[in-house]
Formats: structure tokens, C-alpha cells, sequence
């Protein structure tokens, strides 16, 4: 156990996981910029959220909570507490990784911790230092089609809202759902006809000036802040502890090595990823 002593631990801020393997797992440059690895079905972000979903977060936290400050902890565990299941964000085909990171930023910032995209043209990418780490804290659901996209929305019994210049529905209207889908378009041709059809409400941001609409990531913040505004975090007890567990696996240093060494999972349930994660994890 000395190994792994926290007095041995040099405690940093986090940086993002590094991924197992899969094509998402290769960063690309935009203006000499990182865009930010988006977690894929073998990124080590998703084997430990499939590994948690099936199990005890308790024996997770057993083992990591001794490694974090108490301020840490305390951090942690408020977020997860206020975090939201019945508000997320449709992405539909975003291409600007500028806009896609502050998307993420904005749904972070707002207590959301779902968004989904759907990837109808190109993987969905986001800007490093737009996102600011956004990307870590948020579960990213990717759909190759909108059928997909809005039938799990539906089946999960939430209404699909989208913008619209001409929308029914002002920004303040939204907190009245009870489980909201906040609908957001491609920066140059908007919302897909068949998306669009999928949405059972529409929404404008009133406007006084000369523009008819705003940039994307700033509409999706603006409706955020109307659509969060007086709702309580609503995971279950035993979510917000698997929230918690992975934020922890993601603020400690080398933490699917030491969850392995200690047995919380057979090694093989990481493939590579134990091995890839060499500094502090996100």
C-alpha cells in the first residue's frame, strides 16, 4: 500500500484522461490549438463509466477518497448534488470546435450533465481552451443519425425543444418542462428538416437590435440559464455516488492503476487503459 501513501501522491489539478485506443482518441490542431479528445467507446473515460454503471461506486471511493484533500471532496460531491438528468443539449451535426466547446462549457457551468450529439456529417470535436475541461465533466451520448437521436430522447420521456427566430415559446417557458431536450443547430444551416420535425415545441430569444439570431453556443447559454433556473439537482442518491466515484477516478493521479492493484476491478476490464494513464487523470 506504501506504493501508493498519500504523502506520495502529488496532488494537480486535472488534465484530461488519456484514451485506451479508437479513432476518437487522436487529438487534432486547429490554430495550433488541441481540440479536446471527446470520450469514445474505447476511451479509458468510458470503460470506467460502463465499469461504475454495473457496479459499487462505494469500493471506488474507499480506496481514492484518502488520496483527495477534503476541499476536493467537498467539491466533488456539492457538484454531483446539483447536477440535472431532466435538462440536456441535442447538438445536431456541429462543426466549429470553437462552438462545440463553449456548448459543453455552458451545460457544465449550468448543472447538465448530458449532452447529445448527432454526428450526421463529422466526429464532433471541441476547442481545449474553449472548453476548459468541459468536455471531462459531462457525459456525451454520440448518435450517428437523427432517428436515433430522437428516439432515445422520447423513449426517455423528454420533449424535444427546438430554436427557432419564429418559436411559440419565450426562454422562460422551459423551466415548465418537466423533462427537456434543448434542441441546438448546425452554426450554418440550422436544424435538419427531419429534427425539426421531431420537435414538439419551438423557442425564440427575443431580439432588439438589427441580428435576427445569435451564435449558437451564446443561444445555447442564454436558454440554459432560463431552462436550469430553479430546479434541484435530480439524480438518484446511488448516481450521484457513481458521479462522484468517477470524478474522483478522474482527480487522482494513475487512479485505474491503483483501483486495479487494489482488485476494484479485474484488470482486464481496462484493457490498455491502466497502462495509458500515466499522470492525473481528469
Amino acid at each position: 500500500m506504501d506504493r501508493f501513501d498519500r504523502s506520495k501522491v502529488r496532488q494537480r489539478s486535472p488534465r484530461s484522461l488519456r484514451s485506451a485506443a479508437g479513432p476518437r482518441s487522436a487529438a487534432r490542431i486547429d490554430d495550433g490549438v488541441p481540440l479536446a479528445v471527446i470520450d469514445g467507446p474505447k476511451s479509458a473515460f468510458d470503460v470506467l463509466r460502463r465499469a461504475l454503471a454495473t457496479s459499487d461506486p462505494e469500493s471506488v471511493i474507499a480506496v481514492l477518497e484518502p488520496l483527495t484533500t477534503d476541499e476536493r471532496r467537498a467539491r466533488l460531491a456539492s457538484v454531483a448534488a446539483h447536477r440535472l438528468r431532466s435538462v440536456t443539449v441535442v447538438m445536431d451535426a456541429p462543426h466549429d470546435p470553437h462552438n462545440g466547446a463553449a456548448v459543453l462549457r455552458s451545460c457544465d457551468a449550468f448543472g447538465v450533465q448530458r449532452v447529445h450529439v448527432v454526428e450526421r456529417a463529422e466526429v464532433f470535436r471541441a476547442r481545449a481552451d474553449v472548453s476548459k475541461g468541459s468536455e471531462r465533466w459531462v457525459d456525451i451520448v454520440h448518435h450517428a443519425d437523427v432517428a436515433s437521436a430522437a428516439g432515445h430522447l422520447e423513449a426517455e420521456g423528454f420533449t424535444l425543444v427546438g430554436t427557432d427566430p419564429n418559436g411559440a415559446l419565450l426562454p422562460e417557458d422551459l423551466s415548465r418542462f418537466e423533462r427537456l431536450a434543448l434542441v441546438m443547430g448546425n452554426e450554418r444551416d440550422g436544424i435538419c428538416d427531419a429534427l425539426r420535425s421531431a420537435c414538439r415545441e419551438h423557442v425564440r430569444i427575443p431580439m432588439r437590435g438589427f441580428v435576427e439570431s445569435l451564435n449558437v453556443s451564446v443561444s445555447a447559454a442564454t436558454l440554459l440559464a432560463f431552462a436550469t433556473s430553479g430546479r434541484a439537482g435530480d439524480h438518484t442518491p446511488i448516481e450521484r455516488r457513481r458521479l462522484y466515484a468517477r470524478w474522483l477516478a478522474q482527480s487522482v493521479p494513475r487512479a485505474l492503476e491503483i483501483l486495479a492493484v487494489h482488485d476494484v476491478f479485474p484488470t482486464d476490464v481496462f484493457p490498455t487503459a491502466c497502462g495509458d494513464n500515466r499522470g492525473p487523470v481528469a
